[in-house]
């Protein structure tokens, strides 16, 4: 027996029923979900805070405004894009004369979606809303680490109107991830490293079931030789402390045209001075980003002065607690913002994904070099480029296996909720958000009706007249796809003679 058989039962029941409602109907729900993230924000925010100490301003930027502006976008777009759609007859092949085909977006079924952690409403919910949407049940895994973020938002789910049984929560336990995969789900939705979602792809893999894989970063900013510094120092600092670090799209790599790079490091100095220590949920994110740290400075790289700097960590000792427990409230896992310069691009920082707060500066001499550094990464998730050649920078991006590029920006442009956002090699594959994210959660099927009665194909399966039939798909052909008029002609007319060779 498949783990979580009841839950499975329980949500194909719901959805057979679901997947019957007009998905004008499923949108009600989804807009009394947008009203209660309003109507509850405080008691969003003290949840998140109680689980992995997010401050609410964090909260309600990062959290509440995009998943808000997602359900909004469903709200607009979700039925025209579910909506079925006829195919052109102006595109139909002259062979298939008389069919008429319509594309229908059907729901998998029972989609699960293995939650993360780090943005516990805006990466949960959002998901959940599009897979409900499009018409399937869902079976979501909570993260472990954010116990009263999970409750609250499956209140919000059932309090906005959605039926009890189409949304089923699992055990939020390490070991529910992996048993869910051997679920007879019809997709799955997984948000965690690339660790995880290498084992997770090649199970799914095995048992044929498609999935999205949202995994790590190790996302590169470009800082051009004609960049406003100032404004590329503040994004780098952004994209290195945005929720302490621990954000997948996170810049872990800034690559510095040579003549800028003294004037950068200044612009960086007095913020790296000035930070504080920032508190991790897990131990094991302070000692991966240790181990970075001094694998950098055993290459030759040095960390940007910080007087409270201590080994690249603040308070290295915590209190109470197993070693994989959320520790961010007890204070003992922090972490100090850490700038590592002048990196070797074969260090481990370049290569590796990480969830702490540490980032490299590596100087490049042209485009080309940059590029080629930079693609010594496995990981595609997100980019960013700072120049005042808009143009420059768009040839760039063309050449960053990334699935997406901000020019001029970091981070905060991917959360647009009418784009899609998903990865390129080591960070996965498929994509969440926008609508290519929303119809991710079905798949197509073509209802094709034809009209009339006639069917060579039929009769030649029947009453063989091979030289006839040879002579008619010819002069089809020629008809439909040779060169010049007079060609074509001569095309239709041996077409005309196989016809009446077949009629006799």
């Amino acid at each position: 027996m498949s783990p979580f058989t009841s839950e499975l039962v329980a949500a194909r029941a719901a959805q057979q029923s679901w997947s019957r409602v007009a998905v004008r109907e499923r949108l009600r729900f989804i807009r009394n979900l947008r009203a209660l993230l309003v109507e509850r924000a405080d008691e969003i925010c003290a949840a998140v805070s109680a689980d992995i100490a997010r401050p609410a301003v964090e909260v309600l930027s990062s959290e509440l405004l995009a998943t808000a502006a997602g359900l909004k976008f469903l709200e607009k777009r979700a039925a025209k894009l579910l909506a079925p759609r006829k195919v052109s007859w102006w595109l139909q092949p002259t062979w298939l004369m008389g069919c008429r085909d319509v594309i229908h977006q059907r729901p998998w079924g029972v989609v699960g979606i293995i939650g993360t952690w780090n943005y516990p409403v805006y990466l949960n919910v959002g998901q959940i809303a599009q897979a409900l949407v499009a018409g399937n049940a869902v079976l979501w895994k909570p993260s472990e680490n954010v116990p009263r973020t999970s409750e609250l938002t499956q209140k919000l789910f059932r309090d906005s109107g959605f039926p009890a049984e189409l949304l089923q929560v699992l055990p939020a336990t390490r070991e529910a991830g992996p048993q869910l995969a051997e679920t007879d789900v019809d997709y799955i939705v997984f948000t965690g490293s690339d660790t995880v979602g290498r084992k997770l792809a090649a199970r799914l893999g095995e048992r044929l079931v498609p999935s999205t894989l949202e995994l790590s970063g190790c996302d590169a900013m470009f800082v051009l030789a004609d960049a406003n510094l100032e404004m590329a120092a503040k994004a780098a600092w952004f994209g290195l402390t945005l929720n302490r670090g621990q954000t997948c799209i996170a810049v872990r790599r800034i690559f510095v045209q040579q003549e800028k790079l003294p004037a950068f490091v200044d612009m960086l100095k007095p913020l790296a001075e000035s930070a504080q220590p920032l508190g991790l949920v897990l131990d094991s994110q302070r000692a991966h980003a240790q181990r970075l740290i001094e694998d950098a400075e055993k290459r030759g790289a040095s960390v940007l002065a910080n007087p409270a700097r201590e080994g690249g960590l603040a308070n290295p000792a915590r209190e109470g607690g197993g070693s994989e427990t959320p520790t961010a409230l007890a204070g003992g896992v922090r972490q100090n913002p850490t700038i590592l310069l002048n990196v070797p691009p074969e260090s481990a920082i370049c290569r590796e994904a990480c969830f702490a707060p540490v980032a490299a500066v590596i100087p490049f001499d042209t485009i080309d070099n940059a590029v080629s550094l930079a693609n010594q990464s496995p990981f595609g998730l997100s980019s960013s480029i700072f120049t005042a050649d808009v143009g420059k920078a768009k040839e760039l991006a063309e050449r960053i296996p990334a699935g997406s590029v901000c020019i001029n920006d970091a981070l905060a442009p991917t959360a647009h909720p009418a784009t899609p956002f998903g990865g390129r090699g080591s960070s996965g594959w498929g994509v969440t958000q926008g609508a290519e994210g929303l119809l991710a959660m079905t798949v197509p099927q073509v209802v094709t009706v034809h009209k009339g009665t006639f069917r060579p194909h039929l009769d030649e399966s029947v009453k063989p007249d091979p030289g006839a039939t040879a002579e008619l798909l010819r002069g089809l052909l020629k008809w439909t796809h040779a060169r010049g008029l007079c060609e074509k002609l001569r095309g239709l007319w041996q077409m005309v003679r196989g016809i009446r060779r077949r009629g006799r």
